[in-house]
C-alpha cells in the first residue's frame, strides 16, 4: 500500500483546496495508476472475448499509436525488465 506524507494548502477559511506531495510519492502514485490502468485493460480485455492478437502485432499497433493514446506501456516495460533479472 503507497503511504503519502500529504500535506494541505488551505484558504481563509481553514477549508483544504490543494494538496502538495514530494516528488517521490508523486512519482509513486503515478506509477501506482498506470500499473492499475493496464490491470483494468487486461480485465477488460479476458471479459470482451475478442480474438487474441499476436504480440508482435500488439506491439507494432502500440508503436504506431499516437503517444498519448500510449499510456501504460512504460510499465510493462519496466515490469518485463523486472521479470527478466529475477532468478
Amino acid at each position: 500500500m503507497l503511504k503519502l506524507k500529504e500535506r494541505y494548502v488551505v484558504d481563509d477559511q481553514g477549508n483544504r483546496i490543494s494538496v502538495v506531495l514530494d516528488i517521490a510519492d508523486y512519482q509513486e502514485l503515478l506509477e501506482e495508476l498506470e500499473e492499475l490502468e493496464c490491470i483494468r485493460a487486461y480485465d477488460a480485455a479476458k471479459a470482451s472475448r475478442d480474438q487474441a492478437v499476436p504480440f508482435e502485432r500488439a506491439i507494432a499497433e502500440i508503436d504506431s499509436s499516437p503517444p498519448r493514446q500510449r499510456r501504460g506501456r512504460g510499465w510493462w516495460a519496466r515490469n518485463q525488465a523486472r521479470q527478466s533479472t529475477t532468478p
